[in-house]
């Protein structure tokens, strides 16, 4: 039985799909005009974490990633760099695919651009104008009256009236009320535009996820998810515009990660602390920045720091170790009835606690180094592919291919250190093994000979 925390009732709760062995799921992905940040990549992972589970047990799901390729930034940013939106958009939607691809995650079901998806986005406003939730402002926009929703504020807890009493909005003398959200942009020169019945424009950012959510899932589906950035407005302006326009729920749970700090700050451009994917992944494996996102559970804070990832890497290096001299070919059969399996299942069922999964998986270590049962090995090899972890050969993960030094030439100093032991010249010996140590290289001597691991 799967227990899922629903921001939405603000408890645990078992989820019960609504249609039996189905799940269909939302989740608010990329606006593509810059490279992707550590808060993109937990996002990623944490969802992908999520539909893994799901479909080992046995559920068909529907996974529904968006992609935002229309909005201000994407329009300023393509200005400022002299080239079209949809040249901007598409050059880091491949970006993006590359960091998806390095942290090992899966393709969602579906991955619509909100450009595709005008046509949607206009009739859902119109249908909002026409039963009385928005209304065209003299600056042609048109706008969502959130004072028309009664429901306005259940996911966030923020009421209108506590709302207003904090009010620092400015004021826009074309909202009838100053928490109105737009829906259509009027067109401005120069700026891409789409025709619509209150003129040339484009969508607010809001409407395109319940356009694009209600399009491909239904008026009424399981889970809606997304940073906890977003659980206000965005996510709570999308049950507005969805509930008022199909008079009905729009999602049953909604999940929410928890921000990236670094260093104990919240991340941020202003601060200087912001890290992208792709600057960490130059210092780190994909597979260690994957393994660093699940070790904290999902909606606590995840502190980046270098110690941290360094962290990481050495807790993934651990568990690869253990399986480095399996002789046993691994399989995607699970004996669940295994006792760690049991504990990594209640782990993962108890809201997808992905820091007690990793424990499980460490105490199953423990035991495989004490026994060195391949049997065991597999097991962990299996369910760590169920986070993504451990999908690597060992000593592609262990040895590393981007070293300062090549993998000929340690195995020629590891040559010259055995020819030194055999000497007894063991100074000359230990002399080698420091060298390749500064390199981060260290030396291993085994049974079948020396061995070699990145430090």
């Amino acid at each position: 039985m799967i227990k899922i925390y629903n921001t939405l009732s603000k408890q645990k709760e078992e989820f019960k799909p609504l249609k039996q062995g189905e799940v269909k799921m939302y989740v608010c992905g990329m606006t593509v005009y810059d490279l992707c940040h550590l808060g993109h990549a937990r996002v990623l992972v944490i969802f992908d974490l999520i539909h893994r589970w799901f479909k080992e047990n046995n559920y068909a799901v529907t996974y529904v990633r968006n992609i935002t390729d229309i909005d201000d930034k994407i329009i300023n940013k393509s200005v400022e760099q002299k080239i079209t939106f949809n040249e901007l958009t598409e050059h880091y939607i491949d970006e993006m695919n590359i960091d998806i691809q390095a942290l090992n995650v899966l393709s969602p079901s579906h991955e619509p651009k909100a450009t595709e998806h005008i046509s949607s986005m206009i009739t859902m406003i119109q249908t909002l104008v026409d039963k009385g939730f928005a209304y065209q402002a003299e600056n042609k926009d048109v706008y969502y009256a959130v004072d028309k929703f009664a429901g306005y504020g259940k996911l966030s807890g923020k009421s209108l009236k506590d709302l207003q009493a904090g009010n620092r909005v400015d004021i826009d003398k074309n909202k009838r009320n100053v928490f109105d959200f737009v829906l259509w942009k009027s067109a401005k020169k120069n700026e891409p535009a789409w025709q619509s019945p209150w003129g040339k424009g484009r969508p607010g950012w809001h409407i395109e996820c319940s356009a694009m959510s209600n399009k491909i899932l239904g008026h009424h589906f399981d889970i809606h998810g997304g940073g906890q950035d977003l659980q206000f407005p965005h996510h709570e302006n999308e049950i507005a515009q969805s509930e008022a326009t199909n008079d009905c729920q729009m999602a049953n749970y909604w999940i929410h990660n928890g921000f990236v700090k670094v260093d104990n700050e919240k991340m941020s451009k202003s601060l200087g602390n912001f890290f992208t994917i792709r600057s960490i992944l130059e210092l780190y494996d994909g597979e260690v920045v994957r393994f660093f996102i699940l070790k904290a559970h999902y909606r606590s804070p995840l502190n980046y720091s270098d110690q941290h990832l360094d962290d990481a890497r050495q807790g993934l290096t651990r568990l690869y170790l253990t399986i480095r001299d399996i002789t046993k070919s691994a399989n995607s059969v699970i004996d669940w009835n295994n006792s760690y399996a049991k504990k990594f299942k209640a782990a993962l069922d108890d809201d997808f606690n992905s820091a007690e999964a990793l424990s499980v998986l460490f105490d199953l270590s423990n035991e495989i180094n004490k026994k060195n049962s391949d049997t065991l090995k597999v097991l962990l090899i299996n369910l760590a592919n169920i986070l993504g972890l451990l999908y690597q050969n060992p000593e592609n993960f262990l040895q590393g291919k981007d070293g300062l030094i090549s993998d000929s030439d340690i195995n020629t100093m590891i040559k010259k250190r055995n020819v030194a032991k055999q000497n007894r010249n063991y100074n000359e010996a230990d002399a080698i093994r420091e060298q390749l140590l500064s390199q981060g290289i260290i030396l291993e001597d085994t049974e079948k000979g020396t061995i070699w691991r990145k430090k």
